[in-house]
């Protein structure tokens, strides 16, 4: 997992104006047919829970599952994380889970990639340029029997 999450997001992910080790928090790897199939990198924060990274594949729904009944068992109420403008697929993935844009900080990415991070990409898969940071955020699920957040 640790290789994975080097090789997609390098040393750090950038957001909020800072870097956070994506190796260094809770992680969840779901596996298919004896192959990793994709990675959730968590961390608990208080009372919210901060999903850092995650790679999908076919299975963001049961991470992110997963990652909310991590957060609900270490007590969170609030499940957060942050995305870029360019990355439209994940944000409706995230919004028909339940969460809500928050925040969006125009420029995030352009001032991370000047101050933080230079290897962050100018533009996104479809060529859209990469430069302000969405949140969104939402309830911790309360019952046992949700799948998702």
């Amino acid at each position: 997992m640790r290789r994975r999450l080097r090789a997609t997001w390098g040393d750090a992910v950038a957001r909020r104006g800072e870097l956070v080790d994506p190796t260094s928090v809770s992680a969840l790897a779901a596996y298919g047919s004896g192959s990793l199939v994709g990675i959730a990198a968590y961390a608990i924060r208080c009372d919210r829970c901060e999903v850092v990274a995650i790679e999908t594949f076919p299975t963001g729904r049961a991470l992110m599952a997963a990652v909310a009944q991590a957060a609900r068992v270490a007590g969170c109420t609030r499940l957060w994380l942050v995305t870029t403008n360019d990355n439209t697929d994940a944000l409706g993935f995230y919004q028909r889970l339940g969460l809500d844009l928050v925040a969006v900080r125009l420029g995030a990415v352009d001032a991370a990639r000047r101050d933080l991070k230079p290897q962050i990409p100018e533009l996104g898969v479809r060529g859209i340029p990469i430069r302000h940071e969405i949140e969104l955020e939402g309830p911790v699920a309360s019952g046992q029997d949700q799948e998702v957040p």
